[in-house]
């Protein structure tokens, strides 16, 4: 990795170095981030409806139950190495027994030909994402930039032109972050491993030293070419890496980077044993040496973490385009928007994921998904980015007998109070708040202050006449 023009070398080869990095204000400010899911799995785009991951294995049947029958269009390759299931049975009859996932290569190819990069990072801008996330190589292993590491095991297994270049471009010139995301810890060309079970994924990463000075080099390449805001790997990584060097280089190259949760280096152990430790409660999953933030997927925390973390979903129950998607599984703008506030009060990022088709087009019900945030955040963005969590996450309202959630955040000496639902009556009694004596209470989106009276530890607000309905309504206290 080259570290052109940098006069001071900040960082140092070892945990305790690294781990000296500060979080930048921008990652905490930023609160919205768009996950970009497109590679070959985006030509078949097929999975079941299963539904949400924490839903599934909660389960009878658990992680068995979420392989067999996987809802993550993007792992269709390993649903179709089960030889079993509803991906089997559909590729079978759509594309034959002796068609081999390789062959869906020259489709993607032909198919990204036609990608348009400012038209996807128009959607990211109009969504209001302050960061995007795009998937240079998941676990097929096929590349979306032209590596000069090309993959050893299956020929032109990239694409002709770079994706990552040019979305990286475009994102910028939009003034929005772009990170990278890096699929280190399963590459299924160099580990043919089925994934059926939670213990298969650490069997599944390749441990030779091949496979460690490609996926090392790799992202040694991205970081030196692209410089992403964001180095997001996925599953786990090598042992054989020195990760507190990569970091160190990496914070150097970056000094505004930050770095996820999912470099796990899982030491060498038994499947059968890592299954019975699990059972036991023991905790025998590894935890990463080194992260800036989590990255909890298709979670919601329970209030504040000191923590800073990332809730990273697809708007329906995939990350990769699924054609079967529809409104019936895919989130509500109501639901989406519900979703970020709480997250954003708990001190959390949302990674909301986009699936393009193979193309490179987004599927219009997603875009709407976009929109619907974009609107709402450009009347309530002031309560949104910048802000910090405040003492507690939630608390309640009541409009009459109607109740309804809170949730708050503040920024400097100002308190924003979330009504997460549209009042049916006017006043609206804040229950444990406080409105400081001089301070004001708005509306955001309305010019005029609103009627505030302190009734003991409540405070009861009248809300405009002319209220339209909203996902949530934000009060500014200031």
């Amino acid at each position: 990795m080259n570290l052109p023009n940098l006069p001071n070398i900040m960082f140092q080869p070892t945990l305790d170095s690294v781990r000296s990095h500060q979080i930048p204000d921008w990652f905490h400010d930023a609160k919205l981030g768009i996950f970009v899911h497109w590679g070959l799995y985006s030509v078949p785009a097929w999975a079941p409806l299963t539904g949400e991951l924490g839903q599934v294995i909660a389960q009878e049947g658990g992680w068995l139950n979420w392989f067999s029958n996987n809802p993550y269009a993007e792992w269709y390759q390993n649903s179709l190495a089960i030889g079993k299931g509803e991906t089997y049975e559909h590729h079978v009859k759509t594309y034959g027994a002796d068609f081999k996932y390789e062959d869906f290569a020259p489709m993607f190819n032909e198919a990204a030909k036609n990608f348009n990069a400012d038209k996807l990072a128009d959607a990211i801008k109009r969504a209001g994402a302050q960061y995007a996330v795009l998937t240079t190589k998941h676990h097929e292993g096929f590349l979306l930039w032209p590596s000069t590491q090309p993959n050893p095991h299956k020929h032109d297994w990239q694409l002709k032109h770079d994706v990552v270049g040019a979305l990286t471009d475009a994102v910028r010139a939009r003034d929005i972050k772009m990170g990278l995301y890096y699929s280190g810890g399963l590459d299924w060309t160099f580990n043919t491993h089925v994934i059926k079970d939670i213990a298969d994924l650490f069997v599944g990463v390749p441990q030779s030293p091949e496979y460690e000075a490609y996926s090392t080099g790799h992202i040694r390449e991205l970081v030196d070419r692209y410089h992403p805001s964001v180095l997001w790997n996925d599953i786990g990584y090598p042992r054989l890496a020195n990760l507190p060097q990569l970091f160190a280089d990496y914070y150097n190259a970056v000094p505004d980077g930050v770095i996820n949760d999912r470099f796990v280096q899982a030491p060498a152990i038994d499947p059968q044993e890592l299954m019975a430790k699990m059972a036991s409660g023991e905790g025998a999953l590894p935890v990463p040496a080194h992260y800036d933030f989590r990255t909890p997927e298709y979670t919601i925390v329970p209030d504040v973490t000191p923590h800073k973390w990332e809730s990273c979903r697809g708007i329906g129950f995939s990350f990769g385009y699924n054609q079967n998607d529809n409104d019936a599984n895919l989130l509500s703008v109501e639901d989406l928007v519900r979703s970020f506030v709480d997250i954003v009060s708990k001190n959390g990022n949302l990674l909301l994921n986009i699936g393009p088709r193979a193309d490179g087009s987004l599927p219009e019900n997603q875009l709407a998904r976009l929109i619907g945030l974009g609107d709402w955040l450009a009347v309530n963005g002031e309560g949104i980015y910048g802000t910090r969590p405040w003492n507690h996450a939630a608390g309640k309202a009541h409009a009459g007998t109607q109740e309804i959630e809170l949730r708050f955040t503040q920024k400097g000496h100002d308190l924003f109070i979330a009504l997460m639902g549209t009042p049916q009556q006017r006043e609206v009694t804040l229950a444990n708040v406080t409105v400081p004596e001089g301070a004001t209470v708005h509306l955001l989106g309305y010019a005029a202050p609103l009627t505030a009276e302190q009734r003991g530890d409540h405070v009861a607000v009248t809300l405009p006449s002319s209220l339209e309905p909203s996902p949530v309504h934000m009060l500014k206290v200031g």
